[in-house]
């Protein structure tokens, strides 16, 4: 049997659950097994594959732990550097998740890139010591985005980033799932308030079918943001 272990600090540990779960249905195809422990202030996912399965059961590995960085890690990034100071704590919650969804494809590759191969994995340790280039990119990001940012400009901003997508989306019952019907669940990695807007702008997506209600508080984000782009099944049939 092959081990790969991920570890982090303690109060990451929701991102580990996050891997853990996005790579089970691999893990009980393959027969291995995962486990969550504690180890001081430290938070260890532990792998136990077979041998045969050990490389592509960790190129899926650090495929989930490059959304953690790409998202989790920036998004705290940005969080208390962000200076957007007129909006509502929705609004800015929502302008991070487009901000990060516009690079999400290069910030993930990149970081899958210093991932990959490993089967020890600190991902503190590769965030803060392998990942400068990335975090001065989310630094220059930063500075492009005015003090001054109004709610006005945050249709704006979703517009335009949303404007050349093609990608098509399931949100059934609040659920999101992509193209091949897999649920997607990349906005735990933020939490907060309004998981599906998140989740829809995490998919990048350029394309919604709806099926059932949406919840109130975010159905006028969805329906303003995505407008014509935004089907419901009865539509499409």
């Amino acid at each position: 049997m092959a081990i790969i272990t991920v570890s982090d600090r303690d109060y990451n540990e929701n991102n580990l659950y996050y891997v853990s779960a996005a790579v089970n249905e691999i893990l009980v195809g393959t027969g291995s097994k995962a486990t969550i422990f504690r180890a001081g202030s430290r938070s260890v996912l532990k792998i136990d594959a077979p041998d045969y399965y050990a490389e592509t059961i960790g190129a899926e590995i650090a495929d989930k732990l490059a959304d953690v960085v790409a998202i989790n890690y920036k998004y705290v990034f940005l969080k208390d550097r962000l200076s957007a100071g007129n909006l509502t704590e929705n609004e800015r919650d929502i302008l991070l998740a487009g901000i990060i969804a516009a690079d999400l494809d290069d910030d993930k590759k990149y970081a899958f890139d210093k991932i990959k191969g490993q089967n020890e994995i600190a991902l503190d340790g590769v965030y803060n010591f392998r990942l400068s280039q990335l975090k001065r990119k989310w630094t220059e990001i930063l500075s492009y985005v005015p003090t001054g940012f109004i709610s006005a400009q945050l249709k704006d901003f979703i517009s335009f980033l949303i404007e050349n997508k093609s990608k098509k989306i399931y949100v059934d019952c609040g659920k999101v799932y992509d193209a091949h019907y897999r649920r997607l669940k990349r906005s735990q990695l933020i939490g907060g308030g309004l998981p599906l807007l998140k989740e829809i702008l995490l998919s990048n997506c350029g394309k919604i079918e709806l099926c059932g209600g949406i919840p109130e508080e975010e159905e006028r984000y969805i329906k303003d943001f995505y407008g014509d782009r935004l089907y419901f099944s009865t539509d499409l049939n």
